[in-house]
């Protein structure tokens, strides 16, 4: 007789793709449990409107879409968790992983863990952590009311945090180390219309400055722009760093995965940002989690099968 595992799906991640897939999962009647850490909505915290869901068509506070999303899970029966999970072994038919509370084995895990913002690597960074770098707009653009402000980056991230912060800050310094900005038009659109913020492409940062807190920043050119604070969106990075060794990462480090989302290894999926080919658009993020949660109820349907024939 096949050993019995404690739950049917294991999901790691507290993003929309884990919690939806959480979902997904428990509304067709799998055991369920996840691991968001310890609060729910990963990167959606720090973002002031999430925009794309069709159930949200003027947007959503990423810290309301997060602990709401959660609640939904739990309300669907899953069994939502704060401990990090450590590790991940394949055991038996079984999948072990390995939490901060101890080890749960499921008959099947849905690898959401999301990505982080990269971070810049030049000095003054992680001194002035809190002291005028940050990475939440909607943190601490309430208190640069009239100030001047750099944000760094180019992309839909950067582009909707400079759009935050303008409603506060006096001028917004985007700072894109390419050509051109390389977020979507309606970003672009959004940006060039609005007058506090100015573009500067090849601007490439070297070094934030700063005594008690930030004063400015280092360009790659020579010049130093006289900013209070500056906001850091480069770009994200799959936290998949961990699961080297276990499953094929692509270049990028993203989980490869066929097109069901399932991974080389039996009963392993991912999806979100944290799975190659990814858009990182929110939609996305929402339908990768419920088709994750399918796609593993295929799998435990069809171990199943082969276990009574």
């Amino acid at each position: 007789m096949t050993e019995q595992a404690d739950v049917d799906v294991a999901v790691i991640g507290g993003g929309l793709a884990g919690l939806n897939a959480t979902i997904e999962a428990a509304r067709l009647g799998l055991r369920t449990v996840n691991w968001a850490g310890a609060v729910p909505g990963g990167l959606l915290l720090s973002i002031e409107s999430v925009q794309g869901l069709p159930e949200h068509p003027d947007g959503i506070a990423g810290y309301d879409l997060g602990p709401m999303t959660q609640e939904a899970a739990m309300e669907a029966g899953a069994d939502c968790r704060s401990a990090e999970v450590v590790g991940l072994t394949r055991e038996g038919a079984h999948w072990r992983v390995e939490t901060e509370d101890g080890a749960v084995r499921a008959r099947a895990v849905i690898l959401a863990t999301g990505s982080a913002l990269r971070h810049l690597g030049v000095p003054g960074e992680a001194a002035f952590a809190g002291k005028g770098v940050s990475h939440c707009a909607s943190c601490d653009a309430p208190m640069l009311r009239g100030r001047a402000v750099a944000v760094v980056g180019g992309g839909d991230a950067a582009c909707q945090e400079a759009l935050t912060i303008a409603a506060h800050a006096a001028r917004v310094h985007l700072l894109v180390r390419g050509t051109s900005l390389r977020a979507r038009p309606e970003w672009q659109v959004r940006v060039a219309a609005q007058p506090r913020i100015e573009v500067q492409t090849g601007a490439t940062v070297v070094a934030i400055a700063g005594e008690s807190t930030v004063t400015g920043v280092r360009l790659a050119d020579g010049n130093e722009l006289a900013v209070d604070a500056v906001f850091i969106y480069p770009g994200l990075e799959p936290q998949t760093a961990w699961l080297s060794g276990l499953v094929p990462l692509a270049p990028d480090g993203r989980v490869v995965v066929d097109p069901n989302l399932a991974t080389a290894l039996p009963g392993l999926f991912a999806a979100g940002c944290c799975r190659a080919g990814s858009s990182g658009q929110a939609a996305q993020a929402q339908s990768d989690g419920a088709a994750a949660a399918r796609a593993a109820q295929h799998f435990l349907a069809t171990q199943a099968i082969k276990e009574t024939s």
